[in-house]
């Protein structure tokens, strides 16, 4: 079996079990969330991917995290990879769920990085602005980013929208050098 299609299988399996909980949107975006949170963070990965650990240690590390504050099919599910030793993949599972889940509702997924979580209505306002930008409808996941300095940087597919701070003073310092 190729990587492609166990994450392509796991991502569908997602969808079904989710969507048949009522809870798609919600694990959808903790199960985001929580991939990128892995893949910042060192020490999480390799707690979570070390096979020399007992996988129930691994699936007690996702318990304790995620305990009363995630949908109980989203750490089912992170359990399961876990326990499954499919935890590397856990980014690319999750990737393929929102990309799925906003076909489905024939929307495009914009990765958005900022500094501090956003509001439901500053998340709905960029969506707007991507979706003018691109002409797509636009779902925004965030990716709370502490690098990112002032604004915000959005990913649709393979355009980048830099609206950071440091993009704005990167161009001010390329004009007053001309």
């Amino acid at each position: 079996m190729t990587k492609e299609s166990l994450v392509a299988g796991y991502a569908d399996a997602v969808l079904a079990i989710a969507g048949a909980e009522g809870a798609l949107g919600k694990v959808e975006d903790e199960l985001f969330a929580f991939a990128r949170a892995m893949e910042a963070n060192a020490g999480l990965r390799e707690a979570l991917t070390d096979a020399a650990l007992p996988a129930e240690n691994r699936k007690a590390v996702v318990r304790d995290l995620l305990n009363n504050r995630a949908h109980p099919v989203t750490m089912n599910l992170i359990g399961f990879l876990v326990e499954s030793g499919h935890a590397r993949d856990l980014g690319a599972i999750a990737d393929a769920v929102a990309a799925l889940a906003a076909d489905r509702r024939r929307h495009e997924v914009a990765e958005v990085r900022t500094a501090v979580d956003l509001t439901e209505a500053q998340r709905d306002r960029i969506a707007a602005a991507l979706a003018q930008a691109t002409g797509h409808d636009i779902e925004v996941k965030v990716i709370v980013d502490p690098t990112v300095v002032g604004g915000l940087v959005a990913r649709v597919g393979n355009e980048v929208f830099d609206g950071s701070l440091a993009s704005r003073l990167t161009n001010a310092k390329q004009q007053l050098g001309s």
